[in-house]
C-alpha cells in the first residue's frame, strides 16, 4: 500500500511539474487543484442540502433589482471574454480545423492564457445563479442537471488552462461566451418586470439556440478524430463529450417538459376552447408568446442562470392574481434550460451553458 501511494504521488508531481504550462504556475488557484474541486464539492452540497436547510425557516428574499443588476454584469463579462477570445486568436489567427497550443511567451499566446484564466473564473460568478434560486426558495430550479452544468465546468476548465490555455479546444469557450451574451441578456430584460416582456419575444428559440451550440462544439472537437493535429486528443475528447452530454440532457428535459407543456396546452384549448385558469377578473389574459409553459405550474426547472419568469398559473389552477390588469406575477426563478419549459443552460434530471 505505500509503495502505491509514493508510486501515486510522483505520478501526481511529475503531472503538476512537468506536464503543466509553467506560464500558468502562478496564477490564483493554479498550482492545484485541490481548491477548485474543494469548491465545486462544497457547491454541490450547498446546492441540495446546506442552502435550502439554512432558507427553510426563512422568508423568500426580493431580489428584482439584484438580478437586474447582476445579469447586466454577466452580459457586459460574458461579452469581453467573447471579445478577448476573438482577440487573442479567433479572429483571423487560429484555424477551426486543427489548432495547437502556443506555448510561447509572445503578447497574444499570454493575451489567450489570460482571457483563459478569467474565463476560467466565470464559472465561479455563475454559482450566484443557484444562490439566487436557493435565496428566493425556489429550489425546485436547482434541480440535477443545473447542479451538475454548473459544478463539473469550473474544474473542468481549470484542467485545461493548466494544461493546454489556448488551440483548438478554446472554441468551446469563445462559443459559450457568445451564448452566454445572449441568455444573460435575456435574464436581465425578464427580470426587469412584465412591462419589458415584448422586447423578449424571441425567447422561445433560447433553447434551440443552446441545443446548436453543443453540436457546434462536439463537431469542432472530434474532426481531430478523422485529421492529424498537433493538440492533446485528450482535452479534445473531454471538451466533445461535455457538447454531447448537455446536448442530450438539454434535449431530454426540452422533450420533457416544453413540448409535453405544448400538447397538454393545445388538449386544454381543445377540450375548453381557451386556456383554463388564465383569466383575470373575466378578462382575456395578455400572452407573451407561443413558448410559454402556460400549465407548467410554475415548475419549470432551470438549467444555467437565473431569470424572474412568468408565473402562470398557481397550483391551485387559477390565475395567479398579482396583476389584476395583465397576466404576469412577480415573477418566478429559471434559467437556461428552463427555457425549455421555455423560459432557461439544467430539467429535473437536468438541470442550467458550455460552456
Amino acid at each position: 500500500m505505500a509503495i502505491l501511494l509514493q508510486d501515486a504521488q510522483e505520478w501526481y508531481r511529475d503531472l503538476m511539474d512537468t506536464k503543466s504550462d509553467p506560464r500558468v504556475n502562478d496564477f490564483f488557484l493554479l498550482s492545484s487543484p485541490l481548491p477548485t474541486l474543494g469548491m465545486c464539492i462544497f457547491y454541490a452540497y450547498f446546492s441540495k442540502s446546506l442552502g435550502p436547510r439554512l432558507m427553510a425557516k426563512r422568508k423568500p428574499m426580493e431580489l428584482r433589482s439584484v438580478l437586474v443588476v447582476y445579469n447586466a454584469i454577466q452580459t457586459i463579462f460574458s461579452a469581453w471574454i467573447f471579445y478577448e477570445y476573438l482577440m487573442s486568436g479567433w479572429w483571423g489567427h487560429y484555424s477551426f480545423k486543427c489548432q495547437p497550443v502556443d506555448y510561447s511567451n509572445s503578447p497574444l499566446a499570454m493575451r489567450m492564457v489570460n482571457i483563459c484564466w478569467w474565463y476560467y473564473i466565470s464559472k465561479f460568478t455563475e454559482f450566484f445563479d443557484t444562490l439566487f434560486f436557493i435565496l428566493r426558495k425556489k429550489n425546485e430550479h436547482v434541480s440535477t442537471l443545473h447542479v451538475i452544468h454548473h459544478g463539473c465546468m469550473p474544474f473542468s476548465v481549470w484542467m485545461g488552462l493548466k494544461f493546454a490555455p489556448g488551440g483548438h479546444s478554446t472554441f468551446f469557450a469563445l462559443l459559450n461566451s457568445f451564448v452566454h451574451i445572449v441568455m444573460y441578456f435575456y435574464y436581465m430584460i425578464a427580470a426587469m418586470g412584465p412591462k419589458y416582456q415584448k422586447f423578449i419575444w424571441w425567447k422561445k428559440y433560447l433553447t434551440t439556440f443552446q441545443m446548436v451550440q453543443f453540436v457546434a462544439i462536439f463537431t469542432h472537437q472530434f474532426q481531430l478524430l478523422f485529421r492529424d493535429c498537433d493538440y492533446p486528443k485528450g482535452f479534445m475528447v473531454w471538451i466533445g463529450l461535455h457538447g454531447v452530454m448537455f446536448l442530450f440532457l438539454f434535449s431530454d428535459f426540452y422533450k420533457a417538459k416544453y413540448l409535453n407543456a405544448a400538447r397538454r396546452r393545445r388538449q386544454a384549448v381543445k377540450a375548453n376552447g381557451h386556456v383554463n385558469g388564465l383569466h383575470a377578473n373575466g378578462g382575456h389574459s395578455k400572452h407573451s408568446g407561443e413558448g410559454d409553459a402556460l400549465l407548467s405550474n410554475g415548475s419549470n426547472k432551470g438549467a444555467c442562470m437565473p431569470v424572474i419568469e412568468d408565473e402562470y398559473v398557481k397550483s391551485n389552477g387559477h390565475a395567479n392574481d398579482s396583476y389584476k390588469d395583465g397576466f404576469f406575477k412577480d415573477g418566478v426563478l429559471s434559467t437556461n434550460d428552463a427555457i425549455l419549459n421555455p423560459d432557461s443552460s439544467s430539467s429535473s434530471l437536468h438541470q442550467r451553458k458550455v460552456k
